[in-house]
């Protein structure tokens, strides 16, 4: 089954991932901030590297020498810091729901049953692969292609196509279907399909996983089948979209109807997989990933149902592997942490239940997370600091040179209908129908999976419901998204020591405001300025605007595709540009902005030796100071839409005119363009 989160954005990169957010402050000689005096941690800083030739490790380098990755973690930096002290506050939470789950809220007796489940490692330990066998005996009893397709439509398992609801791009006011290509075990497609000696390893790890947890878990003759789920997998890869082509939303936008269901991909039962996962009464079904579904079928029809059942019990084994025996558990890990992620460590097992009780049930334990760590005059903060980079915005879109009076408008229309939402949902869902069972981890999340689905089905027929979150309050991140021109920011990414109102006011508009000009900058990027201000899928430009836009981005693109994090591995330009546009947007935005507050304010002055423009600046560094292992940066340049952080800042500045005068940037340094070479959309 899809998940409604993921099929609603349409694969669009919106989620900004490592923030850092300081808040509102006055312009002038602040106290107290939580970084330096002012908001920027000066000690990070290695002044030994000239910022015209890497402005990254000018601003970060010293921090970079001196940090290191938790061996439980894949990065560190500013999102793992908050992300360490969320976990911290929701274990609270879960402690106290142990002691007296009536005083902590609605919910607390649910997740605190679900938690302990999860940490009972002797009784895990006791039931074995035990939990497994009534779901095993359904994919057993699927004998047929008929009842195969029966379990591909069900929650819980594994299908080479996923059906799932999404407001209507034609029609946002209402709930849609759509399907699209299924997952992989090993994750991004070209895990299967790349050449190297690294990927060799990959998929030679990959196998004896595939046929460790088959043994693991009862199957017999598990190096055959092992060969035959890899085999299956493999030819599956060959025909998927990458996650580049999944970004064509004229392509991925397809409506058909029942005939051209069938003529697409015979091969698959479209009545039966629609009908069996709710969505019988769609008489029109967004057809994503056309081709790749056609060939899928095709791969359904040749394969035989045995490979299908064995393929659907490694998945299900390999999901739930966190909710059964050590030996499941560790291979897992051993595989995707150590493997893929180049990961040393697992993480301790309360943390892992943290995820799991955030993933469950995060808008219950999210609304008690509020109530003890969001302060009501963030919000205040934010709205003023939103406000006025929607101010900037509506400035340069109005003053921009390449776009003409009639898509103007249109623009203008979109940027007015913003809906911004902070800090937490106005309204919890409501988890009491969920049965969260005492003792078997298993089956809560099969259930867990099972709730999610009903409560989706129960919005169908009803107007979208716009007030619903794709996130929780609890999530260090934020998001855009384009079928109802939202943009989100949760509580976790708005409290010390990221939104910080004793921070200078340059700090804040270069950290938070860009970020805040990052998704709005989502609502004009090459997939979102598909949407109108209603969240509509339609063209508003008129073929001379969108030309000159396409010039614009396809320079953006070119050079991202130029930059080599590991060698033989690129930044992606066509996979990376909506979150590229965003970072570019968002920081002339953010500057403009800034420019705004000081022309009411009074012009800032010099703090530490710097000014406020390379305040600005050097904050909006300090907010991509992060590093990553490069197991997981390899899968981020892979299949992830954001730019790795050194390229955020570096490739980024390199087309900001203010950035040169602030830093004295001249022909010479390793990141000097010419004014001509900088690109310039908003």
């Amino acid at each position: 089954m899809m998940s409604f989160n993921r099929i609603s954005r349409l694969s669009l990169g919106v989620a900004l991932l490592a923030l850092s957010a300081p808040g509102l402050a006055q312009t002038g000689t602040p106290g107290g901030a939580r970084y330096g005096s002012f908001g920027i941690d000066l000690t990070a800083a290695d002044k030994a590297v000239k910022p015209g030739d890497d402005f990254w490790t000018h601003a970060n380098g010293a921090w970079d020498k001196r940090t290191a990755i938790a061996p439980d973690r894949t990065s560190a930096g500013g999102s793992v810091i908050l992300a360490d002290q969320a976990e911290q506050q929701v274990r609270a939470i879960l402690d106290d729901a142990a002691r007296d789950p009536a005083a902590v809220g609605a919910g607390a007796k649910q997740f605190g049953d679900l938690y302990a489940s999860f940490m009972d490692e002797a009784a895990i330990e006791r039931a074995g692969a035990a939990p497994l066998k009534p779901y095993f005996a359904k994919i057993d009893a699927a004998t047929d292609k008929q009842k195969l397709q029966t379990l591909f439509s069900t929650v819980g398992y594994a299908s080479p196509v996923e059906v799932g609801q999404l407001p209507d791009p034609a029609d946002p006011k209402r709930y849609a279907v759509a399907a699209g290509q299924g997952s992989l075990g090993m994750g991004g497609r070209d895990y299967y399909l790349e050449q190297g000696a690294k990927y060799d390893t990959f998929r030679t790890a990959y196998r004896a996983y595939v046929e460790k947890m088959l043994t693991l878990s009862g199957v017999t003759d598990a190096s055959a089948r092992a060969d035959r789920i890899v085999a299956l997998e493999t030819a599956m890869a060959k025909v998927q979209w990458s996650p580049v082509q999944s970004r064509d939303l004229q392509a991925m936008l397809k409506p058909m109807d029942a005939a051209g269901r069938k003529a697409l991909a015979p091969d698959f039962d479209w009545p039966l997989l629609l009908s069996t996962a709710g969505y019988a009464q769609f008489p029109v079904v967004y057809m994503t990933n056309s081709t790749a579904l056609t060939e899928l079928g095709k791969i359904f029809a040749a394969t035989p149902v045995s490979t299908w059942q064995d393929w659907m019990k490694f998945r299900l084994a390999s999901a739930s592997a966190g909710a059964l025996p050590k030996a499941f558990d560790q291979a897992t890990f051993d595989f995707y942490g150590k493997t893929l992620a180049d990961q040393p460590q697992q993480r301790a097992r309360w943390k892992r239940g943290i995820a799991l009780v955030n993933g469950t049930m995060g808008e219950a334990v999210g609304e008690v997370y509020v109530k003890r760590h969001y302060p009501p005059e963030s919000e205040a903060k934010m709205g003023e600091l939103i406000a006025n980079l929607r101010a900037a915005y509506k400035e340069r879109i109005t003053a921009n040179s390449w776009m003409d009076g009639a898509t103007k408008t249109q623009a203008l229309a979109k940027l007015a209908a913003f809906d911004p939402r902070i800090g937490h949902p106005v309204k919890y869902i409501d988890y009491s129908s969920l049965n969260v069972v005492r003792g078997d981890p298993v089956g809560n999340a099969m259930r867990a999976g099972e709730f999610q689905h009903q409560l989706d089905l129960s919005r169908l027929g009803k107007p979208v419901d716009r007030t619903l979150w794709g996130m929780t309050p609890q999530t260090v991140n934020a998001y855009y998204d384009p079928l109802n021109n939202q943009i989100t920011f949760p509580a976790a990414i708005l409290q010390p020591p990221y939104f910080d109102p004793k921070a200078d006011a340059a700090v804040n508009y270069g950290a938070i405001g860009a970020i805040i000009g990052h998704e709005m900058g989502h609502g004009f990027d090459d997939q979102g300025s598909q949407f109108s201000a209603t969240g509509k899928f339609e063209n508003w430009w008129t073929p001379a605007a969108r030309t000159a836009f396409t010039q614009r981005t396809a320079a953006l693109s070119k050079q991202f595709d130029a930059y080599e994090p590991i060698p033989g591995v690129h930044v992606k330009g066509a996979l990376t540009l909506g979150e590229n546009i965003g970072d570019l947007g968002g920081v002339e935005t953010a500057y403009a902005a800034y420019q705004k507050y000081q022309a009411e304010h009074g012009k800032a002055p010099v703090i530490g030796g710097l000014t406020g423009d390379q305040r600005f600046f050097l904050a909006y560094a300090q907010a991509w100071q992060a590093k990553l292992r490069e197991g997981a940066a390899r899968a981020r340049l892979l299949t992830d839409p954001h730019s790795p952080p050194f390229y955020r800042v570096n490739g980024i500045v390199r087309n900001v005119d203010a950035w040169y005068t602030a830093f004295g940037v001249k022909p010479g340094d390793a990141l000097y363009l010419a004014p001509g070479d900088r690109v310039h959309i908003w």
